[in-house]
Parts: C-alpha cells; structure tokens; sequence
C-alpha cells in the first residue's frame, strides 16, 4: 500500500533506512546521523515531488516501511527510485510499490518511458527491475561521486508499450 510521504511524520521510521550505513551504500551521501537529519533530508527529496513521493505502509496508518518516488525529467520521461528498510525485505514490497506506480505513471501522469539509474554494484535493485521487466538500456561510466567514491549507472528503462508483467 501506498500513501504520500510526510517526511515529519515518517522520518522516524525512515531513519531505520537513512541512518544505515549498509542501506546507504549507494547514495552520493553516507547514512543520516539523526531523525532530525533524515528528516531533513526527506524535505529536501520531497520538495516539488509531494505529489509522486510516496511512503510504502502495510495500512494506512501504519509506519512507512519504505519511500518511492517518480520524479519528472524530460517531456513524458520520469525516474523511478525505492529503497526500503532491511526489515521489510523479502516480502514483495518492492514489487508491488513499484509496480502501482509505474501503472499511475502510465496511465494517470501521461509517461512514456520510466526509468532507473542504478549503481552497477548494487545487485538487488537491479533484479528487482529485471523482475519488472524494465530492459538494460546501458552503462553511464563515472556518473556519480559519492562517499565511497566515483560510481557508474546502468540504466534500466520500461516504456508505455512494453509488457507490464505483473499485470494479469
């Protein structure tokens, strides 16, 4: 389940991601040090996103377990992203999130390409959009610098007329 992210009201479970090291990896900045930090953090993400940024919850009112976003870039073209916490893991989360998105960017915000710009190390978030059928597009090579260094992206991409294989 999906609802818009308040980053006051969530950034206390969110710092379960933000503020582990492990979980951060692959961001330009290491783990948050704070709830304060996290939530900082979160406004600043959220700011002009309030509308595609949303909390991954099992109910309503339920803890944000984890955030996705859909951010635009270009004429009918949007980034997708997700991360969740280590807890929530394993439990097709992910899945399900992403795929009620890329359905929303689809079908309600008029895209025509989605995609993720992941780093070539981190080998779940790449299965996971293998999974979605998103197509390796390619590598960007030094595309980021971050605290572990200079990083390279592949970027996985889904068109509006590729097969959405969740869908029955």
């Amino acid at each position: 389940m999906l609802r818009f992210l308040d980053p006051d009201c969530d950034g206390r479970a969110l710092h379960a991601i933000f503020g582990d090291e492990d979980c951060c990896t692959y961001l330009a900045d290491p783990a948050t040090t704070s709830v304060a930090e996290t939530v900082s953090l979160l406004k600043k993400w959220n700011d002009g996103t309030e509308n595609t940024t949303w909390a991954i919850v099992e109910r309503e009112d339920g803890d944000a377990l984890g955030r996705a976003t859909l951010i635009p870039r270009e004429r009918d073209i949007w980034e997708i992203g997700i991360m969740l916490c280590p807890g929530a893991q394993g439990r097709g989360l992910a899945m399900k999130a992403l795929a009620d998105i890329i359905d929303d960017g689809f079908d309600n915000r008029g895209a025509r390409r989605i995609f993720a710009d992941i780093d070539t190390d981190n080998t779940p978030s790449i299965r996971l959009f293998e999974r979605l059928g998103f197509q390796r597009e390619g590598v960007l090579r030094g595309t980021w610098l971050t605290h572990i260094g200079e990083r390279d992206s592949v970027i996985f991409g889904l068109l509006r007329s590729d097969k959405r294989v969740w869908a029955r």
